[in-house]
């Protein structure tokens, strides 16, 4: 078997270069990059990572915690994450906590117990809710709110609802629904506060008749249609504070006989793949997703490799995606 000295020879370079290659990367060359990576090839070197793990004292492995894995909107900030971690020579631990603290309570010790290094979690913090912070735990929020009291990236989640319903305002919309997420999740208050905020620049009271719980998932934006179409005054627009549930209501909308957008305007939050190709496709706010995994993974590395991050939160901009599901207003 070849050894990291017969690596050293065939690329030239020092067994100290070529161990930083292999677990730093980002810290060498690209020409001596280049010149290991040909010679691991040629020689079919592999690492013994397990004595690398003792020699470094580092896992090699950091845990994402996921609170729902079937959501395709934290797919692609996995995806992000991936990218950073794969060019780190990290491995990736998805947790898929279900929302359970015991479950987050468990994936932590792996990084208690050194078994990873790090923890990325994609739910939002609620406080008396969370299981991080936790002392000598490094860990990031890639799905942040305000007053994160640990590491967080996050979008202006109050500024981006602001804006859907500020949008649905100037087409002519008054009467604006809400299929929100679980009441209790700090993006669903969030949302629903900048919803509040452009209704009372426009003058417009809030009604809570206007509000329909979902809890992200498709079936429960399906489900939370029929709240509306069971109204006398059917809303002229609803806002729904992710695609998934969007999605869900527009089948219900349309199973009652309403067009979209002609009877009534919907729009979403996220601004999933899916979303373009939905009959009609959806406007949306559309997330840096990969942006805030590589961005969360980079903050994460930071703190692993013992240095100072300039900054502990990082707000990445949004972009909002008009397209045909929404018009201005049916006429009485």
């Amino acid at each position: 078997m070849s050894t990291i000295r017969d690596v050293s020879r065939e690329a030239g370079l020092s067994i100290a270069t070529v161990s930083r290659a292999l677990s730093s990367p980002e810290k060498v060359s690209k020409e001596s990059l280049k010149r290991v990576h040909a010679a691991i090839d040629k020689l079919q070197y592999r690492p013994n990572m397990l004595s690398q793990k003792f020699r470094n004292k580092r896992a090699n492995c950091i845990v994402v915690l996921v609170p729902d894995i079937a959501n395709l909107f934290f797919t692609t900030v996995i995806a992000g994450i991936e990218n950073v971690a794969q060019k780190r020579g990290f491995s990736v631990l998805l947790g898929d906590t279900r929302d359970s603290l015991q479950r987050e309570a468990e994936y932590i010790n792996l990084v208690e117990t050194r078994q990873a290094d790090g923890i990325i979690q994609l739910r939002p913090y609620a406080e008396n809710d969370s299981a991080l912070p936790k002392d000598l735990v490094l860990a990031v929020n890639a799905s942040g709110c305000e007053n994160t009291p640990y590491p967080a990236v996050r979008i202006d989640n109050v500024g981006a609802a602001k804006d859907v319903v500020n949008y649905l305002l100037s087409l002519g919309h008054k009467r604006i629904g809400v299929i929100s997420g679980l009441k209790d999740n700090p993006h669903t208050r969030d949302r629903l506060k900048g919803y509040k905020q452009a209704l009372e620049d426009a003058g417009i009271a809030f009604d809570e008749n206007l509000v329909a719980e979902g809890d992200f998932t498709l079936w429960s934006g399906l489900n939370a249609s029929e709240h509306f179409t069971r109204m006398n005054d059917i809303p002229t627009a609803i806002f729904c504070m992710n695609d998934e549930m969007a999605i869900g209501a527009m089948k219900g909308l349309k199973s009652k006989g309403l067009r979209l957008p002609e009877d009534i305007s919907i729009t979403g939050f996220d601004d999933l793949e899916v979303s373009r190709y939905c009959d009609p496709p959806l406007t949306t706010v559309s997330q840096p997703a990969e942006k805030l995994g590589e961005k969360s993974a980079e903050l994460l590395f930071q703190l692993i490799d013992e240095q100072q991050p300039s900054q502990t939160e990082f707000v990445l901009p949004i972009e909002f995606v008009i397209r045909q599901s929404t018009a201005i207003p049916r006429k009485s």
